[in-house]
């Protein structure tokens, strides 16, 4: 009888644990839902006018002056510029993330120094792009006087650097002991140990980490509006303004001319496939396991 008086004592509690249960589980599934929706539309309104935009002018020829006529013009040096400045930032951020991270997680895990490169690193993480930007501005721009491709890139690659750094050591965190002591039993010094056994174990993670910082500057606008600003003509030199596709694309949103709002739709559509097939990527190479 009592047993039977505490199972029934019990069941008004399980009763509205299952109630609440359903009532988070559908108002998360209403949130998702909500989400999902507004990313589908911008996805298909992207998709469906940035393709009618593409074309072999855009994708060869400068951008135009305004008032020209449509089909006329394209982003060549934009596309151009954007890729210089996202290559230098990836090409100097990536070695100083990779080597902190290593630092971090294999030399000195639990130190001070250690403590205080977390903390800075996850300021830079959370820090507004636009911050960033005009931390450059104030370094570099307002020294040498003159906006610069060097600039942007200098930018994009304190972007790049807090993002590979706390990759690279969560990934060599996850890297088992056993490979590091048998390494050691074998002999190898710390160094051979780091390149040879769990770097090697933690490419696939790490690569990730590049390619999601990659994509993340990809379609930075904020920090190139105070250090590479734009220009309009072809250029390869990044030692004065350098055109950009964030940059480019924004302000020929904003015009009134029809030629420039379709270039600036096709190139929405090309940043938004790169950074789609970035992420994918990064994805497929994620799944890979630690060997």
């Amino acid at each position: 009888m009592a047993v039977s008086l505490s199972v029934a004592q019990r069941q008004p509690r399980f009763s509205r644990r299952k109630w609440f249960n359903r009532l988070a589980i559908t108002l998360s599934m209403c949130a998702m839902l909500f989400g999902v929706f507004w990313l589908a539309w911008i996805l298909w309104e992207t998709v469906t006018i940035g393709i009618s935009s593409l074309s072999i002018s855009m994708l060869t020829e400068s951008t135009p002056p305004a008032g020209e006529e449509v089909g006329i013009g394209g982003l060549a040096n934009a596309m151009m510029g954007s890729f210089l400045m996202v290559v230098l930032a990836t090409f100097v951020g990536t070695p100083i993330g990779i080597l902190t991270g290593i630092y971090l997680a294999e030399y000195d895990p639990r130190g001070k120094l250690s403590f205080t490169v977390r903390f800075i690193n996850d300021l830079l993480l959370s820090a507004p792009s636009i911050i960033i930007g005009l931390f450059v501005y104030a370094v570099i721009v307002m020294r040498f006087k003159q906006f610069s491709g060097w600039a942007g890139a200098a930018a994009l690659a304190l972007i790049v650097i807090p993002i590979v750094i706390r990759t690279t050591e969560n990934m060599l965190a996850l890297v088992p002991a056993g490979l590091r002591e048998a390494a050691y039993a074998l002999g190898a010094p710390k160094w051979k140990v780091i390149s040879r056994i769990t770097l090697v174990a933690a490419r696939a993670g790490v690569l990730t980490g590049i390619l999601l910082a990659v994509a993340r500057i990809s379609g930075e606008t904020a920090p190139l509006l105070f250090t590479a600003l734009n220009n309009q003509f072809w250029k390869a030199s990044m030692s004065g303004p350098l055109a950009n596709l964030p940059v480019t694309i924004l302000q020929f949103a904003m015009s009134p001319y029809e030629n420039w709002q379709q270039l600036a739709w096709g190139g929405v559509f090309l940043i938004t496939l790169t950074v789609l097939g970035l992420n994918i990527l990064a994805r497929i190479l994620s799944r890979e396991k630690l060997k």
